[in-house]
């Protein structure tokens, strides 16, 4: 039967019939906020390049905790700048480090608080690589041992979730394997599965103090060309012990994660990467679209196809106009 029996506009007519007929709902318990922590005290910097968008000191990063707590939003992940940094990056697994000092700070102040932390190496090492680089290339194996090593002490500084972003071979095994052998076994680790070398991630990597000294991250993160590739990397990461799967970048990759959703019955998560975020702000600043509007269209995009966590940097603008 087709038109006129058939009218879709039926149940569009208006905002409670377009309500009750909506397929998919962002919640404030799908957000992640993104937070960047500083070393020094009372700081709170804008990022130039992120509307919106600040770097903390740990005595700072805890009133925001409490205030992204207090929208509803369930989580936070860190990302630690380092006052110093070295070829091997040892401030990342620092027992005093600023990652480790800041989740100790938000878990005794907000303690149903989910505190996510990155594993990486790109904030602390001097060159700006996710791993240890030995004649002028970025070593997979001995890169293991240093992540490993970070992740443990991120757990014993009490993060809910360690996140390892790196895209080393092999580095789901190894965290789990130094987790469990420390008594961490029931520490759930969130793998940046299938992490794009993109072009979004400019304004992360001015926050962060993360740009490569020399060279690219492609030899080590994913061609963006290619979709079964991330499947294959998605399995690895299963088959070592992930316990949630990450997309990243989200909304350029709306198809890989479609495809995730498909293949995996683990949680998926996929991050609103900063250069996103960031297209969005500017174009709203400049009064070309409704930045509201068009952030949750985003959103909704991401979660339509198939993530169950959106880390994003609007979090706590938009938890605050979802109704739960």
């Amino acid at each position: 039967m087709g038109f006129p029996i058939n009218r879709m506009r039926r149940l569009r007519a208006n905002e409670t019939l377009r309500r009750m007929v909506r397929e998919t709902r962002l919640c404030r318990d799908d957000l992640v906020l993104p937070l960047f922590v500083v070393e020094g005290s009372s700081v709170r910097e804008a990022v130039a390049s992120m509307p919106g968008v600040f770097r903390f000191s740990v005595d700072q990063v805890v009133d925001e905790a409490k205030r992204v707590a207090d929208l509803g939003v369930p989580a936070v992940i860190l990302f630690g700048i380092p006052r110093e940094k070295d070829a091997r990056g040892g401030g990342a697994d620092a027992a005093e480090g600023i990652v480790q000092r800041a989740v100790a700070a938000i878990k005794a102040g907000v303690p149903d608080l989910c505190v996510v932390t990155d594993v990486c190496l790109c904030e602390y090492t001097d060159h700006g690589h996710c791993g240890i680089v030995e004649e002028g290339k970025v070593r997979n194996d001995p890169s293991l041992e240093r992540l490993a090593a970070t992740a443990l002490s991120h757990a014993r500084a009490g993060a809910d979730i360690v996140a390892p972003s790196d895209m080393m071979d092999g580095r789901v095994a190894a965290i789990r394997g130094q987790l469990d052998a420390h008594g961490f076994e029931e520490l759930p680790i969130l793998a940046y599965a299938a992490k794009f070398a993109s072009a979004f991630y400019g304004p992360f990597r001015d926050a962060a103090e993360s740009t490569p000294q020399f060279g690219d991250r492609r030899a080590y993160q994913m061609d963006p060309a290619n979709r079964r590739e991330a499947l294959r990397e998605m399995r690895l990461d299963v088959e070592e012990g992930a316990d949630v799967l990450m997309v990243k970048p989200a909304l350029a990759y709306l198809d890989v994660l479609a495809d995730a959703r498909r293949e995996f019955d683990l949680p998926l998560a996929a991050y609103q990467v900063s250069g996103e975020y960031a297209m969005i702000k500017a174009a709203a600043e400049r009064g070309w679209i409704d930045g509201e509007r068009a952030m949750e269209e985003a959103l909704v995009s991401i979660k339509r196809a198939g993530a169950d966590w959106i880390l994003t940097y609007a979090a706590a603008d938009v938890a605050e106009r979802l109704s739960a």
